[in-house]
Parts: C-alpha cells; sequence; structure tokens
C-alpha cells in the first residue's frame, strides 16, 4: 500500500498515523474548520496540514483517484446488488471477490464490443 485516499469522514489523527505508520501516505480530505494547532502530539497533522495548504493541486490529483474506485464499487453493487448474502466472512470474502472478477470480466467484454478492444492472453509456459 503506496497511498490511502478517503473523504473527510475519515479525518482523524489516528486514520493518519495508521496511514503513515503502514507505509503509506494519507490523502484524506480536509474539513474547512482544520487547522494547524501547537498542541502536544499534533506534529503529524500539522504536517499534513502544511501539506495540504501548499500542495493543493498535487494533492487533489492523489485524492480524486478515490472517485475511481467509488465508481466501481457503484457499479458492482447496481450490477450484483449491495449485499452479501453468505454467514461466514471466508465465504463474504470469496463472494466479494467473485462479484469483482464476473465484474471485469464485464467490462472487458464491454470494451472488447464497444472500443474495438482485442484483449491478449499469454500463453503458459
Amino acid at each position: 500500500m503506496d497511498e490511502v485516499s478517503a473523504d473527510k469522514a475519515y479525518l482523524s489523527k489516528a486514520n493518519l498515523q495508521t496511514a503513515v505508520d503502514n507505509n503509506a501516505i494519507p490523502y484524506i480530505a480536509w474539513k474547512s474548520n482544520s487547522r494547524a494547532t501547537n498542541k502536544e502530539g499534533n506534529h503529524l497533522w500539522n504536517k499534513l496540514s502544511h501539506y495540504y495548504a501548499l500542495n493543493q493541486e498535487k494533492f487533489l490529483e492523489h485524492y480524486h483517484q478515490r472517485s475511481n474506485v467509488e465508481t466501481t464499487f457503484s457499479m458492482i453493487k447496481a450490477k450484483f446488488g449491495g449485499s452479501l448474502r453468505n454467514k461466514t466472512r471466508t465465504a463474504q470474502i470469496n463472494e466479494a471477490l467473485c462479484k469483482i472478477l464476473a465484474h471485469n470480466i464485464c467490462v472487458l467484454i464491454q470494451s472488447m464490443f464497444e472500443l474495438g478492444t482485442k484483449p491478449e492472453f499469454w500463453n503458459e509456459f
């Protein structure tokens, strides 16, 4: 994981620290009332607040990548439903992965017919 993108609802010192602790750069939208402060323990918060203020264009390039993910989730939910039917966690994970795989196959087929894309498949060795 290189970076984390999230909306304003996830802006907290704990979430910023978790991303950094996992060697990821947090691109979490800043609230209009978020400010750097002199409070004890706000070093990371202040550093990222200044980064956001001084590099908004670069920040927003990364942050807006989450819209691609949101669109993909929306497409999967519209096509296959927004809930999982299985009861166990392992089965739910497998069901979600199958939905993602099916979505990717549908997008590939749609690209073949609408855009004339010709997929190339590799040979096994």
